[in-house]
C-alpha cells in the first residue's frame, strides 16, 4: 500500500545509516516494528504485581 508521509529527511537518512539498511523503506518498517514491540512490552510490565501469585509454585523444584 503506497502512503505519502512527510518525514524528516535528516532523521530518515540517519536511521538508514545507523541501522545499516539498504533502503529508507527498510528503515521505516524496522522502526515501526520496534515501536510496536516496545509498546507491547510496556503493556506487559504494567501487569507486574496485578496478577495473583501461584502459592503452589516451587522454583527450586525445577533446578537440577
Amino acid at each position: 500500500m503506497a502512503t505519502n508521509l512527510s518525514i524528516d529527511q535528516q532523521l530518515l537518512n540517519e536511521a538508514v545509516v545507523v541501522g545499516g539498511f539498504n533502503t529508507k523503506k527498510d528503515a521505516v518498517n524496522q522502526a515501526l516494528k520496534e515501536f510496536i514491540q516496545r509498546r507491547k512490552q510496556r503493556e506487559i510490565t504494567e501487569l507486574f504485581g496485578k496478577l495473583p501469585a501461584d502459592s503452589d509454585y516451587d522454583y527450586k523444584k525445577s533446578r537440577k
